[in-house]
């Protein structure tokens, strides 16, 4: 389903991504794991054609120099040039890190302004389907997006890319800075979307613990680089994974 090779992205002189090369095949939730800078967000946003767009405004006001080598397959097309709208248009959905939502716009109205690809016809469906898989969000649907918990709020965000309609799902960190309920509650709606709703996932995370049971796959990157791979239960039992990021 996607196919990403030798993915580089350099900042200036310093490398963000360097000669990356990942899989997702169609149905599987497939996980990027690495610690905080390892280049996971750069990756996703490379991915999801954000950088294009981020590459664009900094040329613009004559910030810092983005450049973007490699190739992207999504569903046997090269989409490498194409632009993160005409990505969203093929169903290939970012959520990006630390929820951005529109804080001063109520939980309904949010999602009703990511529902802007689909027919007039479909929203009101979608959007009550995201209010099954977050209760939560049906109880404060006229509440402003930012009185809402992170938790909520990452809750709402993931709701925003499904109303789109995703094939693919990026996932950019959904558990950073939240509790270890919510973590639980949010990697139970992960698990639904990938078993009830057949959604392909490629999930960027530093707190892998909760995740890892669940992957399909996953991808260890540091630095830019990738270091090992393996299924989720395989990299558990990982003496360097247990070290870096359980703690023991």
């Amino acid at each position: 389903m996607l196919k990403a090779t030798d993915l580089m992205v350099f900042y200036e002189n310093a490398i963000a991504v360097n000669e990356l090369s990942l899989s997702v095949r169609k149905g599987q939730v497939v996980g990027v794991i690495g610690s905080n800078s390892a280049g996971k967000t750069t990756l996703l946003n490379t991915i999801s054609g954000l950088i294009l767009d981020i590459q664009l405004k900094e040329k613009r006001k004559g910030g810092e120099r983005i450049t973007v080598m490699g190739k992207i397959e999504y569903q046997g097309q090269d989409i490498s040039r194409l632009k993160a709208h005409e990505r969203a248009s093929l169903a290939l959905v970012l959520c990006r890190e630390r929820h951005p939502v529109f804080p001063d716009s109520n939980v309904h109205e949010n999602l009703k302004i990511a529902s802007y690809l689909r027919p007039t016809n479909q929203v009101r469906q979608v959007i009550d389907h995201v209010y099954e898989l977050f209760p939560n969000l049906k109880r404060w649907r006229k509440r402003k997006a930012g009185f809402l918990s992170g938790g909520e709020q990452q809750m709402l965000a993931i709701g925003m890319a499904m109303v789109v309609g995703p094939k693919l799902l990026l996932l950019d960190e959904p558990l950073l800075g939240l509790s270890p309920a919510m973590q639980k509650n949010l990697v139970q709606a992960i698990e639904s979307l990938s078993r009830e709703n057949g959604i392909t996932m490629l999930i960027a995370e530093q707190f892998a613990r909760p995740l890892l049971p669940m992957l399909d796959f996953a991808y260890v990157i540091e630095n830019g680089m990738l270091t090992l791979t393996g299924t989720g239960p395989e990299l558990m039992e990982n003496p360097e994974i247990k070290s870096a990021y359980f703690g023991f």
